[in-house]
């Protein structure tokens, strides 16, 4: 993980208790959770956003919703960051980068594989991360400095050492000429991988390579709201995470240490006209947007 020192930034020390606030975090994806789960089966789309098959659903909008006024009715200085909704400015120095529903096409399929993430950032980086999935019962929390759990088991990543047996997830954006270019360049990094995997949730897949159950996870196209939880329960789990902004191809590769090097390498080699630089590699640094 870099210092403040090397980022650049000189944070002061957050003026509330983290873990008071990972309670908070807790009980407001739990709720929205519910939400989504009493709406799961009869939740309709009411609109799509960058595209024809990017859909938002009247639970995406109730689970917001309940995130916002449970955070507000709390933490009224707080900023909160949503896909869905304008962003709520706050002046406590705490902002709270949510996504309502990561898998809205899952859910709306009936498929288990959906989320509520919610991250909770001091300065510039997320201190908290939580993933909630109700469909599978499942529910991630990672403390920044104090590990990642999943039901209050405590997650390690991946032991894998050799690239070429990896499983690894990813996924792909919404707009089809970036589907066709990710598409392309996945062709070329299945050469140096064991297999790939895509669940349809960059939360759902980060978990699952903090957990070990895959090897590690790369994707372009994510927004902060997408990944921000997840990296930091894999960063949490021992992973190395790159994020987007830290790598000029826009990727974020999420992976154990030992395939660490080798898997950047790979992402890179799929874009031959990109800097072949290597990326600063730190667990779990993500970005709060401004």
């Amino acid at each position: 993980m870099r210092s403040d020192a090397h980022c650049g930034v000189r944070r002061r020390d957050p003026p509330s208790d983290p873990d008071r606030i990972a309670e908070l975090a807790v009980r407001v994806a739990a709720a929205a959770g519910q939400e989504l789960l009493d709406r799961w089966g009869t939740a309709r789309e009411v609109r799509t956003k960058s595209s024809e098959t990017d859909p938002v659903s009247e639970a995406d909008l109730a689970s917001e919703s309940a995130i916002r006024s449970l955070v507000g009715g709390v933490r009224p200085d707080d900023t909160v960051v949503g896909e869905e909704m304008p962003t709520a400015s706050g002046s406590s120095g705490w902002t709270w980068i949510v996504d309502p529903l990561d898998g809205t096409v899952n859910y709306l399929r009936g498929l288990p594989q959906w989320a509520v993430s919610v991250a909770v950032a001091f300065g510039e980086s997320p201190t908290i991360g939580i993933v909630h999935m109700p469909a599978l019962g499942l529910s991630y929390r990672a403390v920044r400095g104090d590990g990642a759990f999943c039901n209050g088991r405590r997650l390690r990543g991946s032991s894998s050492t050799v690239l070429a047996r990896a499983i690894v997830g990813t996924g792909f954006c919404y707009l089809r000429d970036a589907r066709v270019g990710q598409a392309e360049a996945l062709a070329r990094l299945i050469g140096s991988i064991g297999d790939v995997r895509i669940s349809g949730s960059a939360a759902v897949d980060l978990c699952a390579a903090a957990e070990g159950r895959l090897d590690a996870y790369c994707e372009t196209g994510l927004a902060p709201y997408d990944y921000a939880a997840g990296a930091l329960v894999a960063a949490e789990a021992g992973l190395d995470v790159v994020l987007p902004h830290e790598n000029s191809g826009g990727w974020l590769v999420a992976a154990p240490p030992a395939l660490s090097a080798s898997l950047q390498e790979a992402v890179r080699r799929t874009n031959p006209a990109e800097d072949r630089r290597r990326p600063t590699v730190s667990r779990g640094n993500v970005t709060a947007p401004n």
